[in-house]
């Protein structure tokens, strides 16, 4: 499938303004921890034209025009991973019940390739497609994929 957007920046400006190195900058913004508030205020803005999510702690990231529940997920250079952020890290573990009701409950992933930037494609992937990749194994046990196998499921939906 081809991406359903892009998001550019102009590394030059960046460099500029935050007084870092080129290379710096890629650092920062291929770093989904740091660039994820970011591409969530770009994409509500640019994209969808609806609003953030009341807190970082919601069961969402963002909301379409339509009232449509968006979570934004980025896929790094180890990955990408579709559970909630709470079962993510040291001493946290995935937890199928409540990563289904999760799913249950967005209307899909938007999936930002950060390894790209400064041009960040990005595909907006139902939930019910992420569904279908869980029901047939193809998210592994916990919903992690690396960035490979993440690119080819986006490519599979052709």
């Amino acid at each position: 499938m081809s991406p359903s957007g892009l998001l550019e920046w102009d590394l030059d400006d960046l460099q500029r303004a935050m007084k870092l190195s080129g290379d710096d900058v890629k650092i920062y913004f291929r770093d989904g921890r740091r660039v994820s508030f970011l591409l969530e205020r770009r994409l509500v803005r640019e994209v969808f034209h609806g609003t953030l999510a009341p807190s970082e702690g919601a069961s969402y990231d963002l909301k379409d025009s339509c009232g449509r529940l968006w979570e934004v997920r980025s896929i790094s250079s180890t990955g990408i991973y579709f559970c909630p952020s709470y079962m993510v890290g040291s001493g946290r573990k995935f937890q199928r019940e409540p990563f289904l009701h999760k799913l249950d409950s967005i209307h899909g992933y938007v999936l930002s390739d950060i390894e790209m930037f400064p041009r960040i494609p990005y595909w907006c992937v139902e939930a019910t497609r992420v569904r279908w990749w869980w029901d047939r194994e193809q998210l592994g046990t916990t919903t992690k994929v690396t960035r490979r196998r993440a690119l080819e499921l986006l490519e599979g939906l052709r």
